[in-house]
């Protein structure tokens, strides 16, 4: 098993910054990939940013070139910088990790709000 725990959201204006963590216990030497999903009342989770065991890193279109995804291995935590935020990046963000690089994540994380307003 694999635990994550993210932390980091909050209320940040339109255009600021804000980094999200999460941090993985248990079982990490099973994951090949860990990333971000985000989800809004009424939709469905939709993915934001992943990174590979390898390094290798993949963006949904929206997000491209105002986040920035990173991992620390010492600390077996990953990050989720966010700049230029727009209210339609008000949504709960979820960790996720996976064993294997198709399908759907294995473990998730509790999640973290996310709310940009002025």
């Amino acid at each position: 098993q694999v635990q994550l725990v993210e932390s980091g959201g909050g209320l940040v204006q339109p255009g600021g910054s804000l980094r999200l963590s999460c941090a993985a216990s248990g079982s990490i030497f099973s994951i090949n990939v860990q990333g971000w999903y985000r989800q809004t009342p009424g939709k469905a989770r939709e993915f934001v940013a992943s990174i590979t065991s390898g390094g290798s890193r993949n963006y949904a279109d929206s997000v491209k070139g105002r986040f920035t995804i990173s991992r620390d291995n010492a600390k077996n935590t990953v990050y989720l910088q966010m700049n230029s935020l727009k209210p339609d990046d008000t949504a709960v963000y979820y960790c996720s990790a996976s064993r294997y690089s198709v399908g759907l994540p294995d473990y998730w994380g509790q999640g973290t709000q996310v709310t940009v307003s002025s």
